[in-house]
């Protein structure tokens, strides 16, 4: 193998793995073909909910940073809702459902909330472990981004704002 070759293919896989090349290196990852269970019993298959942007995110009653989320999801769903943007928010399998339900209510949460008993959805995910861990999906179906941690707001905002305008 010449030099000039080597370099090349090297130079080929840097690019490629850095995301530069063009057309290369972007990857979609489609959503998992996940069915909720919300607290009220109802059922939301979340292919069902094609054409629309979806925030799934994982949360415990006990997390701090889930706490500070709760405002800004309650905010995003108010100005997005209307406009086609769902949110489910998934309880960790270890929080207990009472916790979850009596949070959910002293909140006033106006978003769908899921049980995740199992930790099957959390599995689906990705194997969510930490909390919160946020997932937009596309209206395609196609996960847009999964932020561990506490989402920024404004970022958030402008991401549902250019899924929503197509």
């Amino acid at each position: 193998m010449k030099i000039k070759d080597w370099f090349l293919g090297v130079l080929l896989l840097a690019l490629i793995s850095a995301g530069i090349w063009v057309g290369l290196g972007k990857t979609v990852t489609p959503a998992p073909d996940a069915t909720f269970t919300t607290i009220t019993g109802k059922k939301i298959a979340l292919n069902a909910l094609r054409g629309k942007p979806v925030l799934v995110t994982f949360w415990a009653t006990d997390c701090p940073g889930c706490m500070e989320e709760i405002p800004h999801l309650v905010d995003l769903y108010k100005n997005y809702h209307a406009q086609g943007l769902e949110i489910i928010a998934v309880a960790m399998y270890y929080d207990p459902p009472n916790h979850v339900v009596n949070m959910t209510k002293d909140k006033s949460l106006p978003y769908e909330v899921a049980l995740d008993l199992q930790a099957e959805h959390a599995r689906a995910f990705g194997d969510v472990r930490l909390t919160p861990t946020t997932f937009l999906i596309t209206p395609d179906g196609s996960i847009a981004l999964q932020k561990i941690g506490a989402f920024d707001p404004d970022d958030m905002k402008n991401r549902i704002e250019a899924l929503l305008k197509g």
